[in-house]
C-alpha cells in the first residue's frame, strides 16, 4: 500500500545529514527532483510541501524555486510568487531568483532584484552572482548600464574569473560594444571556447561577418557551437555561398550540425532557390531523427515554398501533429506567392477554425493571396477583418498589399487615397507600388506625383527615375522620359546589376550582369558568343 505524503512528518535537516540524504527522506523532495516534468505536477507538490510545513526549510523551498525559475518545464512568475513567501532568503535562493529572470523575456527584473538584493539583505554577492547580471544587460542591449557593474567587477577583483570575465565579454559583444568586448578578449591569453564564441557571434549579430571568421579560423580548438554560430553568421548577413561552403567544411570535420544549423541553411536554401541542397537537409534532418518541432518545421516549409516545391511543403505541413502559428503563416504566403490564392484564403479559414488565432503575419498571407489572384473585394473584408474583428495594427506591409491590389485593378485614386489617409508614414515600397500601377495604367500626373515623393524618401534609388521614365514613355512623351533619365546621370545615381542564382548537381552558382566573377567565366562567355553566332545563322 503508497504511503501518503500528506502523512510522512517532515524531518529537520541535522548538521550531520547531507542535503541528498535530507531529500531522500522527504517524497515530496524526491519527486520534485526526479519526476516533476510539469507545474501541474508542481502544485501538487508545493500544496503538500506548504501543509506539512516543510516549505518553511531553506532547502524545501529552494528546490521549489530553482524548478519554476530554471527549469524548462517552470514559471517565472510562479517562481517570483514562491520567492516572496521565503523569509532571510540566502545568497543560493537570491542567486537562483536572479539566474531565473536573466534567461527570461523580462531581464530587466533580474537587475531589479540585484539593487534590492543590495539595500534590503545582508547577504552579499559573490561571483556567482555577477554572471546572470551580465547575461540580462546583454538580452536588454544595456552594455552602457552594464559596464558600471564592469567597473565594480574590476575593484572586486573578478575580472579575471573565467566564468565572469566570459559574461562580460558576451554582453559587450551583444550589444556591438566591439572595442570594449576586443580589449576584454585581447587582454586574456588563456581564453576558453565560451569567450571564442562570444566573439565570434558578436561579430557575426552586428554585420562584421568577415572579422567573425577570421577569428573563428584563429580559434585553438572548434567546438560544435562554434561551427553552428559561423554558418548562422554566414546566413543572417546574406552570405549564403558561404555558409553552405562553411557547413560542408563541417561535415569533412564530423562535426554534427545543431538544430540551429540545419534551420539556418534551410533558410539559405530557400533564399537561394537550392531546391537539392534543401532536400538533403530535410533528408539529414529525418535520418537523424532530430525533433520536428515548431522552428524545425517551419523553415522546412518556407524553403519549399521559395523553392516552387509547393506540393511537397504541403505534404510536411499535413504530416506533422505539431503545427504552430508560423507554420500556418508559412504554408499560407507560400500559397499565395505560388499563385494559389484561392487554396492560401482556404487554409486562413482553416487557421481561424483550428482554435489558433491570426497574427499580423497571417493577415499579410491572406491579402497577398488576394493581391495575386486580383481579388479587391476580398482584400477589403480581410482588412476590416484584421482591424475589427481581430483589433490588429495594420502595418506598412498590410498596407502595401492594399495600394498593391488596388493599383493592379486600375483603382489607382482609391489607392492614392488610402497612403494619404494611412495611420504611418508611407515608405519607398508603397509609392514605388503606386507609381508602378501609374506605369501600367498610363496615369502621368500621378505617376508623377509618386516619383516626387520616391525621390524625396531616396534620392539615390534609380528605381524611381527608370520608373517614372516608363510612366512617360508609355504615354508617347519620349522627350520627357529622356529627362528623367538624364536626371538619373546627372545625380550620379546608378541602376544596381542584375543577379541571377542557379542550382547544378546541388551546387549554387550566381551569376551579375556584366560580371567575370564566376571561375569558369572565360567558357561560359566562350559559349554564349557561340550561340549569338548560331542564332544568327538561324535567323539568316
Amino acid at each position: 500500500m503508497r504511503t501518503s505524503l500528506s502523512a510522512i512528518t517532515p524531518t529537520p535537516l541535522s548538521s550531520s545529514t547531507s542535503i541528498s540524504q535530507f531529500i531522500s527522506n522527504h517524497p515530496a523532495l524526491l519527486m520534485l527532483e526526479k519526476k516533476c516534468t510539469s507545474m501541474a505536477d508542481l502544485h501538487k507538490l508545493h500544496a503538500n510541501l506548504i501543509k506539512t510545513g516543510l516549505i518553511k526549510d531553506h532547502i524545501a523551498a529552494s528546490r521549489v524555486l530553482s524548478f519554476c525559475a530554471t527549469s524548462p518545464f517552470g514559471n517565472i512568475n510562479y517562481a517570483y510568487l514562491v520567492f516572496s513567501q521565503i523569509q532571510d532568503p540566502n545568497l543560493f535562493t537570491w542567486n537562483t531568483i536572479i539566474r531565473g529572470f536573466s534567461q527570461s523575456s523580462t531581464p530587466h527584473v533580474a537587475i531589479s532584484l540585484f539593487i534590492d538584493m543590495l539595500h534590503s539583505s545582508s547577504i552579499q554577492p559573490q561571483k556567482l552572482t555577477y554572471p546572470s547580471l551580465f547575461k540580462a544587460y546583454a538580452q536588454l542591449g544595456l552594455a552602457h548600464d552594464g559596464a558600471q557593474l564592469h567597473g565594480r567587477i574590476i575593484k572586486l577583483g573578478l575580472q579575471a574569473d573565467p566564468f565572469v570575465r566570459n559574461t562580460i565579454i558576451y554582453m559587450y559583444a551583444n550589444c556591438g560594444y566591439l572595442i570594449e568586448a576586443n580589449r576584454l578578449f585581447d587582454e586574456n591569453a588563456n581564453l576558453d571556447v565560451v569567450a571564442w564564441n562570444s566573439m565570434i557571434t558578436g561579430h557575426a549579430k552586428n554585420g562584421e561577418v568577415d572579422d567573425s571568421r577570421r577569428l573563428f579560423n584563429r580559434m585553438p580548438s572548434k567546438s560544435a557551437i562554434s561551427w553552428n554560430s559561423m554558418i548562422g553568421g554566414y546566413v543572417r548577413n546574406g552570405k549564403l555561398i558561404e555558409a553552405f561552403e562553411l557547413f560542408r567544411d563541417m561535415q569533412r570535420e564530423g562535426i554534427k550540425p545543431s538544430e540551429f544549423a540545419l534551420v539556418s541553411l534551410l533558410t539559405a536554401s530557400a533564399r537561394l532557390g537550392a531546391l537539392e541542397q534543401g532536400k538533403w537537409i530535410h533528408a539529414y534532418i529525418n535520418k537523424n531523427k532530430i525533433e520536428l518541432n515548431t522552428i524545425v518545421l517551419t523553415a522546412i516549409i518556407d524553403m519549399y515554398c521559395k523553392c516552387g516545391r509547393i506540393e511537397e511543403a504541403f505534404k510536411v505541413f499535413k504530416a506533422s501533429s505539431k503545427i504552430g502559428l508560423s507554420c500556418w503563416n508559412s504554408m499560407i504566403i507560400g500559397l499565395a506567392v505560388n499563385g494559389h490564392g484561392e487554396e492560401a484564403i482556404q487554409l486562413f479559414s482553416d487557421l481561424e477554425s483550428s482554435g489558433l488565432r491570426p497574427d499580423d503575419v497571417s493577415f499579410i498571407g491572406v491579402l497577398t493571396a488576394c493581391n495575386h489572384s486580383g481579388m479587391v473585394n476580398e482584400a477589403k473584408y480581410y482588412l476590416s477583418l484584421m482591424t475589427e474583428t481581430y483589433v490588429i495594427e495594420p502595418t506598412i506591409k498590410h498596407y502595401g498589399c492594399m495600394v498593391d491590389v488596388l493599383g493592379r485593378a486600375g483603382l489607382l485614386e482609391e489607392a492614392e487615397a488610402l497612403i494619404t489617409n494611412m495611420s504611418i508614414k508611407a515608405d519607398a515600397i508603397i509609392w514605388g507600388s503606386l507609381l508602378s500601377a501609374c506605369r501600367d495604367h498610363g496615369n502621368v500626373e500621378m505617376g508623377e506625383r509618386a516619383a516626387k515623393r520616391l525621390v524625396e524618401l531616396d534620392p539615390s534609388d534609380s528605381g524611381s527615375y527608370i520608373l517614372l521614365s516608363n510612366v512617360y514613355a508609355s504615354s508617347g512623351r519620349y522627350e520627357e522620359a529622356m529627362d528623367a533619365r538624364r536626371s538619373m546621370q546627372e545625380r550620379g545615381t546608378k541602376k544596381e546589376p542584375g543577379c541571377s542564382l542557379i542550382e547544378v548537381n546541388g551546387e549554387v552558382h550566381e551569376f551579375v550582369v556584366g560580371g567575370i566573377s564566376h571561375p569558369r567565366a572565360i567558357e561560359i562567355h566562350a559559349l554564349l558568343d557561340e550561340l549569338g553566332l548560331m542564332l544568327k545563322e538561324i535567323k539568316l
